[in-house]
């Protein structure tokens, strides 16, 4: 026996239940080194190429393309669904809210206050519930600009929302009025006889307060409670319905009132429907501050665009 280690040419060496590996022992007896391919293994060289796809057709491209636009809705090309949900939406809303005034002047004593205040809350429950994941069911202007100063939703979306709820609102007062065949001044909001319009200013400016802290509060943070917000939202509307419409008409929406005001017609004391929300969203905002810090979070985003595609707030952009 020489000092010399034997030398092997080859070994084998089992390396799975089926396949078995080629090995070569070094010198020194040691840890063998794989010099062959597994048995079954296909190698690739450096000449060899992945297998190109074959090319779709002109058709199937268009096809494919048209399905990619209607599934993905991070394309911006995808903001008309966002914008045609708030017409839609808006346009429920005030088909109930602006058709109970109306169908109580067509058909008297047959819709009461309790009525006409309780029903717009069940119609915005139900739009939240049924598309608030597609646009974040602002159906409001003072909502879409609380948002937007809370930093949830980026500010060069808001006019398109504005446009939008203020034309679903026009339709719906377009379609009451030919269907009910009365005036649409009868759907609108007003001050109460013998009140004045800064109390009626004062009353919508508390009411809409109230409105967006608890639309901000179901909607940030730990507090996020998804869909089931629209629980909330609808119960507020019909509480301040139920005790302050006699005032004001507890419109807290610009747009709600705004439709049925264009249809007739008649913008009288439209003004107080207008800076009443946007000063009692714009306290909502700095109430939420107070409480729960600044916005533009995942969650509170999520809910003001719709889960299909959201946009946290980044310093510097808006």
């Amino acid at each position: 026996m020489t000092s010399e280690s034997s030398q092997v040419p080859f070994d084998t060496f089992p390396i799975g239940p089926t396949s078995i590996g080629v090995y070569q022992l070094g010198n020194n007896g040691k840890r063998p080194q794989r010099t062959g391919v597994l048995e079954g293994e296909t190698g690739m060289t450096a000449q060899q190429k992945p297998p190109t796809p074959i090319p779709l057709g002109p058709l199937a491209r268009y096809e494919q393309n048209v399905i990619d636009r209607i599934t993905d809705f991070n394309d911006p090309r995808q903001e008309w669904r966002r914008l045609f949900s708030e017409v839609l939406g808006t346009f429920f809303l005030v088909l109930v809210a602006a058709g109970g005034g109306m169908m109580s002047q067509a058909f008297p004593g047959m819709i009461s206050r309790t009525d006409a205040v309780v029903a717009p809350a069940l119609m915005v429950m139900a739009i939240i519930l049924f598309m608030g994941k597609i646009s974040g069911a602002h159906l409001n202007p003072t909502v879409s600009i609380a948002f937007a100063l809370r930093r949830d939703f980026p500010w060069r979306r808001v006019p398109g929302y504005v446009v939008a709820q203020l034309a679903g609102a026009t339709l719906a007062a377009l379609f009451l009025r030919a269907v009910i065949n009365v005036s649409a001044k009868y759907g609108s909001n007003y001050p109460a006889h013998g009140y004045s319009d800064m109390a009626a200013f004062w009353m919508e400016l508390i009411l809409t307060m109230g409105l967006v802290s608890v639309i901000l509060g179901t909607a940030s943070g730990a507090q996020n409670i998804g869909i089931f917000g629209a629980f909330g939202v609808g119960g507020y509307i019909a509480l301040a319905g139920l005790w302050a419409s006699p005032i004001s008409g507890a419109s807290m929406n610009p747009a709600r009132t705004f439709g049925p005001d264009l249809v007739a017609t008649t913008f009288t004391g439209y003004w107080i429907y207008v800076a009443g929300p946007i000063v009692g969203a714009a306290l909502a905002v700095g109430i939420a501050f107070v409480l729960r810090g600044p916005g533009g979070g995942k969650s509170g985003a999520g809910a003001a665009q719709g889960d299909l595609f959201t946009e946290a707030y980044e310093a510097g952009k808006s």
